[in-house]
């Protein structure tokens, strides 16, 4: 017989930037102003990516669309590779990701897409400790995951490719 599986998820929600700590609003600060830098002239959707690493250093993303869709990539793998390619051995600490459009205000927390979600996961288990994940927008209410295994409950690891 079928049964049901609930999942809960829990964010810590703030209402503004303001209750934030300052490593937090840096980061986010840093997210919006990169993503000023966003090439997206198909999406009009500009999102930016700043991540903390252990070192206190920062890396920023922004997402880079062409015309054919596959071949662009998302703010938040932009900064999680150049992290690895050039600081291998800093963990992630923390990832701050916003966005802003053309012809709207996103007014809500921007999550990241399931691409980027299974990218940050594979960077969690590598360096086995949580990255903490902020989503924001241009207003409203900002969310603040503690592991990307929050976003990413069933995720796929490196425990599915083992055979014993």
């Amino acid at each position: 017989m079928a049964k049901k599986l609930k999942h809960s998820v829990e964010l810590t929600v703030y209402a503004n930037v303001d209750e934030l700590s300052v490593n937090d609003k840096e980061l986010i600060e840093r997210a919006k102003k990169v993503s000023k830098t966003a090439y997206a002239p198909y999406s009009q959707f500009y999102v930016g990516a700043a991540i903390r690493l252990s070192s206190n250093e920062i890396i920023e993303g922004s997402n880079q669309e062409n015309m054919a869709y596959p071949s662009g990539m998302c703010a938040e793998r932009v900064a999680i590779y150049y992290a690895n390619s050039f600081h291998s051995d800093a963990k992630i600490d923390t990832i701050a990701v916003t966005a802003f459009a053309k012809g709207f205000d996103v007014n809500h927390p921007v999550s990241p897409c399931g691409a980027c979600r299974q990218s940050m996961a594979e960077y969690e288990l590598k360096q086995k400790q949580p990255i903490r994940l902020i989503m924001t927008g241009e207003s409203g209410d900002i969310y603040i995951a503690e592991s990307i295994e929050t976003v990413l409950p069933f995720m796929f690891n490196e425990i599915e490719l083992k055979k014993e």
